[in-house]
């Protein structure tokens, strides 16, 4: 075995600071690619279950006579559930780890998606979706967060978002078995492979270790050596290369987590904006995604499968947009990158109001480009939002930031349900507005993180 450095002790105040060293010279190896595959398989669900009631709707809003607002609450309550899971899960994330807090929203949302395919009206769904999204709420943001504290510096961009890339691939899936699923064999069906990571929960902390960041920073020091060295071990077993001595790269400060890494002098001007970008973002988002195959079917009157499909090409194109971002964001950092992909989003919004939305035709190609840029940006903050926080509060600086995504998530489709009987026009005006502040803002007060360590970025 590597010889790793000192021997860690419980009374070892600095031994954070050889965590980050060891981390810092470990290449990409197979056990890291594994780790995303195996976390992955959850983001990927979380998403399809996010996404499912875009690909429920179409059936639903017949067969109960569902109007407008009520298609937008029902939208909605998941979100609900997603704000408050978010808060939870990033407190439970803190406290006792993010494993833990990963294995039970993890079962939460897989149980209950089994549970909604059991639903009998629009309250029974109402409900369960609610709680369903208590558990989504809380996997995405811890589990970017123990991506993010296995990466090192050096190339962090492409791995915490080739990562996170499945969570669009879990919406583009949740396009393609929705659109062949559903017709065949009922909206039940798609909540039904919706409760398939249930099974994953048993598992996950037999298949892979605390994050040793987290535990180093809460003197869990023999815990944190452990797992460190299994990460060493597999590491040098899957590149065939003993490691290099750690070199200390970063002076941690050793201290408790406060609301002041939120809005201390340090924090402040950077949880505002990463806020504003969460916000926005999914705004526009869920504000179109969600309502689209709703709107090919009521507002185009296209068949049911013209619908999901037409929905589908979109998932696609912002998968294209995410992975784009993901292969490049390095070489460009996160605020160019969001700051373009905002501008451009608002010009195709805009393009999309003067053309007058009258086809289904126009709709698809204005919004799949606009959701295009947008992709990038709902990806690119999972990686930049764990950047800007210390260890010791970062799941719950995260959790918190993605709170404002389930807001948004939740005021969006209900303001669409809400705006429709005023023309699609008004809808499209109102995101290119929001888009367009987003991009100045990001411009002007968003810093930038490429390349540095986690600690040096954050004190």
């Amino acid at each position: 075995m590597t010889t790793t450095g000192p021997t860690p002790t419980s009374t070892n105040p600095h031994f954070a600071d050889h965590v980050v060293a060891r981390i810092e010279r470990m290449p990409t190896s197979w056990w890291h690619v594994r780790t995303r595959i195996i976390i992955g398989v959850a983001t990927f669900f979380d998403a399809f279950d996010a996404l499912a009631i875009a690909f429920v709707l179409p059936v639903l809003v017949p067969l109960w006579k569902l109007s407008g607002p009520q298609i937008g609450f029902l939208i909605s309550a998941g979100f609900v559930g997603q704000l408050l899971g978010a808060l939870f899960f990033g407190w439970v994330a803190e406290r006792y780890g993010r494993m833990t807090a990963m294995v039970w929203s993890i079962g939460t949302f897989g149980v209950m998606s089994l549970v909604c395919a059991f639903a009998w009206s629009y309250e029974s769904l109402l409900v369960f979706r609610t709680i369903q999204g208590f558990g989504l709420g809380g996997e995405v943001p811890v589990a970017a967060v123990y991506i993010s504290e296995l990466s090192r510096a050096r190339n962090r961009g492409r791995f915490v978002l080739l990562y996170e890339l499945v969570f669009p691939v879990g919406l583009v899936s949740a396009g393609f078995v929705g659109a062949w699923l559903v017709p065949r064999f009922g909206w039940q069906s798609m909540f039904i492979v919706g409760a398939l990571p249930a099974l994953l929960a048993v598992v996950l902390q037999r298949l892979l270790p605390e994050s040793p960041r987290w535990l180093s920073v809460n003197g869990r020091d023999a815990e944190a050596e452990a797992a460190l060295s299994l990460i060493e071990r597999e590491t040098e077993k899957s590149t065939g290369q003993k490691l290099p001595p750690p070199q200390l790269v970063v002076a941690t400060q050793s201290r408790a987590p406060s609301w002041a890494d939120l809005f201390g002098p340090t924090y402040l001007r950077r949880t505002l904006v990463v806020w504003l970008i969460w916000f926005t973002a999914y705004l526009i988002n869920y504000g179109l995604a969600i309502w689209l195959p709703t709107l090919y079917r009521t507002v185009f009157k296209l068949p049911l499968a013209v619908s999901l499909q037409y929905g589908l090409i979109t998932q696609v194109v912002g998968f294209c947009g995410a992975a784009i971002c993901a292969l490049t964001i390095d070489r460009f950092g996160r605020r160019p990158w969001f700051t373009v992909a905002f501008a451009g989003a608002a010009v195709a919004l805009f393009g999309l109001w003067l053309d007058g939305a009258g086809e289904a035709e126009s709709v698809l190609i204005y919004v799949s480009l606009a959701y295009f840029f947008v992709s990038t940006i709902n990806l690119g903050v999972y990686l930049y939002t764990p950047e800007l926080y210390p260890t010791r509060s970062r799941a719950m600086a995260v959790g918190t930031a993605t709170a404002w995504l389930r807001l948004a998530s939740i005021i969006g489709p209900s303001v669409v349900g809400f705006m429709i009987g005023t023309g699609l026009q008004s809808v499209f005006l109102a995101f290119a507005i929001v888009a367009v502040i987003a991009a100045v803002v990001t411009f002007l007060f968003a810093i930038e993180t490429k390349g540095r360590v986690l600690e040096e970025v954050s004190p």
